[in-house]
């Protein structure tokens, strides 16, 4: 019987995948506090700096952290260098310059840095959605009212 040791997989990076999860725990994090906090409830200065400080950690996980990560397990580990071609399954991408019929010479680097393009897009996106919501917690999204009469009943237009 052998032995699979995981970590040693290369797709496997700890410290991508740390980072990753971290990052949308603290997504998550401020949707958990959100929810706890009233609406409307003034904010003290210890309350203001914390809350700077951990959204200046979010972002520094999200947007420094996270994408070095990758690219530097796609550097180390993958191989993804200028140096490495991509040449697709059964040749179908090999260049003209190695022998193939395509006229573009594809690299393993762009493909890295669109992943990581891809990476900032999806965090940007979910923290223009986080500050959306944030703003838009305490109004509520049922109904309008409808006018009363003075003794308390609604007043409903006859069609």
């Amino acid at each position: 019987m052998t032995a699979v040791d995981i970590l040693s997989w290369p797709f496997f990076n700890q410290a991508f995948i740390v980072s990753f999860i971290a990052s949308i725990l603290m997504l998550l994090g401020v949707v958990w506090y959100g929810k706890r906090r009233p609406v409307g409830k003034p904010v003290t200065w210890g309350e203001a700096m914390l809350g700077a400080t951990y959204i200046f950690g979010m972002l520094f996980l999200t947007y420094g952290i996270l994408p070095h990560q990758f690219i530097d397990h796609a550097d180390k580990d993958l191989g993804w260098s200028r140096d490495k071609l991509i040449y697709g399954p059964f040749d179908i991408l090999k260049p003209e310059s190695a022998g193939g019929w395509n006229p573009i010479t594809l690299q393993y680097e762009a493909v890295r840095d669109t992943i990581v393009v891809l990476l900032h897009a999806l965090f940007f996106g979910l923290n223009i959605w986080l500050a959306v919501w944030w703003q838009k917690r305490g109004e509520s999204t049922g109904a309008k009212e409808l006018p009363t009469s003075t003794y308390g009943r609604p007043l409903v237009k006859k069609a």
